[in-house]
């Protein structure tokens, strides 16, 4: 069950004025005869073809017309430089006008995109983004994945006040010029140059402006990939579209399946392919998901919500089609849920108001795996987890701090008495109090906590995580990363991870100094 966009929303048309200006004047008089304006989505203007408006769903040609050179230099003048993506806006507005070239780079076809910053099109998600994880939007084109990215940083830094950066390449979430639109609330913008410099202005972004919350719009290379690994782990909550339509298609994607957890061979015993009932040589999850959730947007108003990616992901590994949760926004403003575990059963309506994500309820049906649970305030989940696995320790992570036998808060949250923090000091539950959310720092207290169950991490964990950060060093700009002298076998791992991201490594130095240096092609 599905609606128009404009039936749920307050749609604001950003002066569509402005973008009927910049065309010639007599297309912008046939467009205003069609009375159609305020569902027009597009204008094409191809030379030697009949100027086209496309609407959601039809599209009308203008007749006895023809466009020619003239009415091509007569939009481009009107508008902003062209960048290297061939596109350029209207100042404060989020127009889109984007440019065909010929062979020689002269411009023979324009696309004019109408900009609407809608309000309202996350109460479907509202939940999931208000629960601070990390969240990945998955959808083909048009579907309004830059929309919900555009309404989130307004939602999350004026309603929430959290401290927001939008990464914005190409102008398409904050609009054109150097203010950017009201659209994104008081969430900060910066501007990216160029599509390939983006995975820099992300790292930049965390380093020099302390954000809680980053959005990008579109994470498309193994660079940009590497640069949200690095954020999430430094605890921020990430919210981004990419390309793929569904999360299985995704992880096929050998560029950007490491956000997901990425994929790698396994060989297994004889003893554990027999139990499994699988040959010898399987597919597993090679590392925790960046992003924690993955919302595939099917229709506008019709969503498929992976809460648990990482068991979404084993499922799929082991040819088990995972299930999400639908959601479904009705005209009247109720949304539709139908739990993965409900197959087949009468959506259960509930107003978006008391939407509430399952993991919860699912956590605390299922059989307890592991002997003590975790509440973390503030802490770094996927370095909390690392750590968990690294030191052997039995335990699981809850959201529910009234059901956890442990509860681990970052020292900079203990200056506020009042609210949620006070709720936790106050509920005779052991507090453990982290220093700082580096990974050092949270090994530490896991170890107040498991005296007994502490382990050194392996010397092979030790380098690729030297390795990762020499990687990122350089991706961010530095000349070269040397790292430590490790035995042959550790050397060919760090290669091997250098390669992964596109970059040169050498080894060098005489053993038992014989060591990796990482540098750009």
């Amino acid at each position: 069950m599905t609606t128009p966009h404009a039936s749920q929303h307050e749609s604001i048309t950003d002066d569509i004025d402005l973008l009927l200006d910049i065309l010639p004047p007599d297309i912008r008089e046939w467009l205003e005869r069609q009375n159609e304006i305020e569902n027009l989505l597009e204008i094409i203007c191809d030379l030697g073809r009949a100027p086209e408006a496309r609407y959601p769903a039809k599209s009308q040609v203008m007749p006895s017309r023809l466009a020619t050179p003239e009415d091509l230099e007569y939009v481009t003048r009107r508008v902003g430089a062209f960048g290297k993506d061939n596109r350029a806006g209207i100042e404060r507005t989020l127009h889109r006008i984007s440019a065909i070239r010929n062979r020689r780079g002269a411009i023979v076809g324009l696309t004019c995109r109408v900009g609407r910053a809608v309000y309202g099109t996350i109460d479907i998600i509202r939940d999931v983004v208000e629960s601070g994880k990390s969240v990945l939007l998955l959808g083909r084109p048009g579907v309004g994945k830059t929309t919900k990215c555009r309404e989130v940083a307004r939602v999350l830094s004026e309603e929430f006040g959290k401290r927001v950066i939008v990464v914005d390449t190409s102008n398409e979430i904050a609009g054109d010029g150097d203010i950017p639109h009201p659209g994104i609330g008081r969430a900060r913008r910066m501007q990216v140059p160029a599509p390939e410099l983006q995975h820099a202005l992300m790292i930049e972004a965390v380093e020099n402006h302390m954000p809680e919350v980053i959005v990008i719009d579109e994470i498309g290379t193994q660079e940009d990939a590497f640069a949200a690994r690095t954020i999430a782990e430094r605890g921020v909550q990430l919210v981004a579209t990419a390309h793929g339509n569904t999360l299985d298609r995704l992880l096929l994607n050998p560029t950007l399946s490491d956000i997901i957890g990425g994929i790698q061979a396994v060989t297994l015993s004889d003893e554990e392919a027999r139990r499994r009932k699988t040959q010898k040589t399987v597919l597993e999850r090679k590392a925790p998901p960046t992003f924690e959730v993955v919302i595939e947007i099917l229709e506008v108003e019709k969503l498929a919500v992976h809460h648990e990616v990482a068991a979404a992901v084993d499922q799929t590994l082991r040819g088990m089609a995972p299930k999400p949760e639908i959601r479904i926004q009705t005209p009247e403003g109720t949304i539709e849920v139908i739990q993965p575990a409900q197959d087949g059963a009468e959506p259960v309506a509930v107003a978006p108001a008391d939407l509430h994500p399952p993991a919860a309820a699912q956590e605390a049906a299922a059989p307890p795996l592991q002997k003590m649970r975790l509440y973390p305030y503030g802490v770094d989940r996927r370095r909390l987890e690392r750590g968990l696995q690294e030191l052997g320790m039995e335990a699981t992570l809850t959201r529910d701090f009234r059901e956890a036998d442990a509860i681990l808060y970052l020292k900079a949250h203990s200056r506020r008495q009042e609210g949620r923090m006070h709720e936790l000091l106050t509920a005779n539950i052991p507090c453990y109090v982290v220093k700082s959310n580096t990974y050092a720092q949270i090994l530490s207290t896991l170890r107040d906590i498991f005296p007994a169950r502490y382990q050194r991490p392996s010397e092979e964990a030790k380098a690729v995580q030297e390795a990762e950060e020499g990687i990122y060093r350089v991706l961010a700009g530095d000349e070269a990363a040397e790292l430590y002298p490790q035995r042959r076998y550790i050397r060919r791992l760090q290669h091997a991870l250098a390669a992964k991201y596109g970059l040169r490594s050498e080894s060098w130095g005489a053993e038992p100094q014989r060591r990796v240096r990482i540098f750009r092609p």
